[in-house]
C-alpha cells in the first residue's frame, strides 16, 4: 500500500494483553468499509516493558502483503503518551489521521461519524459530554467530577467553547494534524490540550461530535498524580503559547 487514505495511531504502553483484539478488530472494520483496506495503523510502543511491541511486530509481519497493514513505531523508552501520538501523526502517510486509545473505548465504526464531520471541519473530535454522547459505561462518580472541574480549567485557560478535550478519538486532515503536532510540546496526557489550543490559536475549526464511549476499568491514568500533572500542564500551555515561546 503505497499510499492510505486514513492513518490510525494507536499509542500503546503495557498492552501486550488488550492489543491484539484491538488490531484484528481494526483490520476487519477496515476490510468491510468503504475504504476497502485503505488503512494504515501505527501502533507507538512508549519503551513498555512488557510484550506490546513483539505483539505490534507479529501483527506488522502478518499484514505486510495486505491492504490494512499495521507499522510499529518505538519511542525507545516511557516518553508519555503526548510524545507517542506525535510520533505517530508525524510518521503517518495518510490523507487523514485518526488517533484511537488501545482499549477502543469508543468503538472503532465511530470514524464514519468524524469523517462526515471532517468533509465541513479540519478537525473532528470524538465527545462524550453533548446531549446526545452516549456513554453506555461510565467511570466512577469521582473521576466524573474530577472531569468536569477540568474542562471548566480547560475552558478558562486554553480551550473556549469545547465540553470535552480529552476524548481519546480525534481525526484530523493529515496537513493539519502535521502542522499542530509539529508544534505540540506537552508530552504527557494534557497533549489533547495543547493540540486544540493550538487549533484554535491557528484558525482550525473543530467539530466537536458525540460518540460512544465505554470506560475501561484498566485505565492506566491515577486520579491523583496524573491530575495535579494535567492542571500543570494546561497552566503550561497558556503561558507558553501566550508568550510565543517558539516549539
Amino acid at each position: 500500500m503505497s499510499h492510505p487514505f486514513l492513518s490510525i495511531v494507536i499509542p500503546a504502553y503495557k498492552e501486550a494483553q488488550r492489543l491484539g483484539p484491538t488490531l484484528d478488530r481494526i483490520l476487519a472494520w477496515a476490510q468491510e468499509t468503504a475504504l476497502r483496506g485503505r488503512v494504515e495503523i501505527l501502533v507507538v510502543d512508549d519503551g513498555s516493558p512488557d510484550a506490546t511491541a513483539d505483539v505490534a511486530r507479529r501483527y506488522e509481519e502478518q499484514t505486510q502483503q495486505r491492504p490494512a497493514k499495521v507499522r510499529l513505531v518505538q519511542n525507545g523508552r516511557n516518553r508519555g503518551k503526548g510524545y507517542s501520538v506525535r510520533n505517530g501523526v508525524l510518521a503517518a502517510r495518510g490523507e487523514q489521521i485518526l488517533f484511537t486509545d488501545a482499549d477502543l473505548s469508543t468503538p472503532i465504526e465511530d470514524y464514519a461519524v468524524l469523517a462526515q464531520a471532517l468533509e465541513s471541519h479540519p478537525i473532528a473530535i470524538g465527545s462524550r459530554a453533548l446531549a446526545t454522547s452516549n456513554v453506555a459505561v461510565h467511570q466512577p462518580k469521582y473521576r466524573e467530577a474530577m472531569g468536569r472541574v477540568f474542562n471548566r480549567i480547560v475552558q478558562g485557560l486554553a480551550v473556549p467553547g469545547i465540553e470535552d478535550t480529552q476524548c481519546g478519538f480525534k481525526l484530523f486532515r493529515a496537513g493539519v494534524a502535521q502542522e499542530l503536532f509539529r508544534s505540540v510540546t506537552i508530552h504527557g496526557f494534557a497533549f489533547d490540550v495543547e493540540v486544540l489550543h493550538l487549533a484554535q490559536r491557528r484558525g482550525h475549526a473543530i467539530a466537536e461530535v458525540p460518540v460512544t464511549w465505554r470506560n475501561d476499568e484498566r485505565s492506566s491514568v491515577s486520579p491523583i498524580r496524573d491530575s495535579a500533572r494535567m492542571f500543570r500542564d494546561v497552566l503550561t500551555i497558556r503561558l507558553r503559547h501566550a508568550r510565543g515561546v517558539p516549539s
